[in-house]
């Protein structure tokens, strides 16, 4: 498959390149294409084998998207079973649909050419530095994924031919010139209108309300009146920051010489190849070196490798683990020196020494601050391990307080007043403190104090030790501390009710011609006009354009509420088309076309789905 693309990547230099290509589509998926099939497989799609490799790879990503995304929240989660069957069958139905668009392209005839292919590939910025290929990237990337090029590029060709088949979708649908216009006059349209305001607070300091109506409603609504679950607590804080270690002269040398490869540049060799079909152009090519013809002229002009011939044959700096087999089996050692004709996978090799550059060893002088500062920082981060145990020991020894615990760490418990999960202290604030606190396996019997909790680290760098002093459980509130609130919600149940009443007999006599004399004696008033528009927020403006437009130049009257929960009498007086820039209508219309076009493609997709014959292989159910 694709000769051009295979005789590129086995060219020398692109050997160190290739790998990084596979980069971008490992990561978002490509690479499941690229493992083999196996007896043990997923599923059959057509005839069509997603193997068990596949899946896990799927499963994986997926699984690493979600704990990404979820954090903390994913360990929980993660041990439960259904909960990860589902996460893996969703990954599977991903690959499923993969493998269903792929095939209808291929019916439909759908292809990207290997030239499509190779462009793809080397405009890839993942894969360059400055612009060009990295060589050494390149080859570590494909030492690392174990990929092919023609592995990689058949994946590549079957996602592009997707895109091509989705963006073919995309394109179809469109929307006529007075369609758009209808549409964006419609969504700027703007409406004149006037607003009667009848205060329902003011109503509700005139409404009165007996014992009876208190206690009824709080006998209906107690779980409204619930006090939430409460506590105490003593907590020690250990800091990792305050842990001081010294650090001694000998300390740093011994980490050196313990590490001394950190600190060392291996050897690197600086290559030229000429790249020849056949051996008998190596022969020539190598003939005209011996007669002290320039290699970098010859390289330009005979060498068949495309990246090195255009700089006079110069591969860059290589080290041991980056230079090609070939090279290594040459064994050119000193500056300067020529090899003989060297076979490759695709034809012959000149290669030259030009600049060798020995290992390099950072001498501690360099280094030493930097070593001072890690050392120190292990030191301390022993010295917080130790700490940790010690004060865990001592809290789990002496159950009964925090006494103990307050000896080792040199600190005294600190105690908090009454707070539940809505005003968790500050100091307190972390997902597992809260969890440790609220779970309640701290609580004793009938509220009591129970044990010390274990060490809880958090964020890294600091822990805590945790006793509930004084529990309270959830409770339903007194009636005596809620009948001021429940004064003050029947109140405004009456008077909202008095309102609606009012605004109703009001609108009718508007409806009636009656309205000014109505408005008058209801000492109400519309104010000035104002302009609305469907983007204006609040239940006011919604429910402006929920209203029929008046026919000759009669208003339209209506009823809605304000922000502040008063009843306003609305008054529409004209309706009239707005403007829409260019640029938004623009917008609007490609947004209906995507929107259009992602509803065929979804009744695309639940026809394959339907029509695809799909055989679920053991695979599918295995953990």
């Amino acid at each position: 498959m694709m000769d051009n693309l295979r005789a590129a990547s086995n060219n020398v230099v692109l050997k160190i390149i290739l790998a990084l290509i596979i980069l971008s589509f490992v990561l978002t998926g490509v690479g499941g294409y690229l493992i083999g099939g196996n007896d043990d497989y997923a599923a059959k799609v057509n005839g069509q084998e997603i193997s068990r490799a596949q899946l896990e790879n799927a499963f994986s990503r997926e699984r690493s998207r979600q704990q990404q995304q979820l954090g903390e929240q994913f360990s929980q989660l993660a041990g439960n079973p259904a909960w990860m069957q589902q996460m893996r069958q969703q990954a599977l139905s991903q690959l499923i649909d993969e493998t269903l668009l792929t095939e209808y392209a291929r019916e439909l005839g759908l292809a990207i050419s290997d030239e499509q292919i190779k462009q793809a590939i080397f405009s890839q910025q993942a894969f360059q530095t400055n612009g060009r290929f990295d060589n050494t990237k390149y080859l570590g990337i494909l030492n690392s994924n174990g990929l092919t090029a023609d592995g990689y590029a058949e994946a590549l060709r079957k996602q592009m031919t997707t895109q091509q088949l989705v963006s073919a979708i995309i394109g179809t649908d469109f929307m006529l010139s007075g369609e758009t216009d209808a549409l964006s006059a419609l969504i700027s349209q703007q409406r004149l209108v006037r607003e009667a305001t009848i205060n329902v607070a003011a109503l509700a300091a005139e409404q009165s309300v007996s014992e009876e109506e208190i206690k009824n409603y709080y006998e209906q609504n107690k779980n409204s009146f619930m006090s939430p679950e409460q506590f105490r607590v003593k907590y020690i804080k250990l800091d990792a920051t305050a842990m001081q270690e010294s650090v001694s002269e000998s300390d740093i040398q011994a980490w050196y010489s313990q590490h001394k490869q950190d600190y060392t540049q291996p050897q690197r060799t600086r290559f030229s190849i000429i790249q020849t079909k056949t051996e008998a152009e190596a022969q020539s090519v190598l003939d005209e070196l011996k007669k002290g013809e320039a290699f970098a002229a010859l390289a330009k002009t005979h060498s068949i490798d495309p990246i090195s011939a255009r700089k006079g044959g110069d591969m860059g700096w290589l080290e041991p683990d980056t230079t090609p087999d070939e090279l290594k089996g040459a064994n050119l050692q000193e500056k300067g020196q020529l090899s003989g004709i060297i076979p490759s996978s695709v034809g012959f090799i000149i290669a030259r020494v030009d600049d060798v550059e020995p290992q390099q060893v950072k001498p501690l002088a360099t280094v030493h601050d930097e070593i001072a500062a890690k050392v120190k920082q292990e030191k301390a981060l022993d010295a917080w391990y130790q700490l940790q145990q010690k004060v865990s020991d001592a809290a789990s020894n002496d159950n009964e307080s925090l006494a103990g615990a307050e000896d080792v760490a040199g600190v005294k418990a600190v105690e908090t007043g009454w707070f539940s999960a809505d005003s968790l202290p500050a100091e307190l604030n972390f997902k597992p403190v809260e969890q440790a606190i609220f779970s309640g396996g701290l609580v004793g019997e009938n509220g009591a104090p129970g044990s010390n909790s274990d060490i809880i680290t958090v964020e890294g760098d600091r822990a805590f030790v945790l006793r509930v002093s004084e529990h309270k459980p959830e409770a339903v509130k007194p009636l005596t501390e809620v009948t001021a609130d429940i004064t003050d919600r029947l109140k405004a149940d009456k008077a909202l009710k008095v309102a609606q009443a009012q605004a109703a007999k009001l609108v009718e006599e508007l409806k009636a011609g009656k309205g000014a004399e109505a408005m008058k004696a209801a000492n109400l008033s519309f104010g000035e006009q104002k302009t609305l528009t469907r983007n204006d927020p609040g239940a006011l403006a919604q429910s402006v354009f929920t209203l029929t437009p008046p026919q000759q130049e009669k208003p339209v009257y209506s009823v809605s509420e304000d922000s502040q929960g008063n009843v306003v009498l609305l008054a529409l007086d004209k309706v009239s088309a707005g403007t829409m820039p260019d640029e938004q209508k623009k917008a609007l219309v490609q947004g209906m076309t995507q929107n259009n076009a992602q509803i065929v493609f979804e009744a695309l997709m639940s026809n394959l789905r339907k029509e695809g014959k799909v055989k679920y292989g053991a695979a599918a159910q295995a953990q």
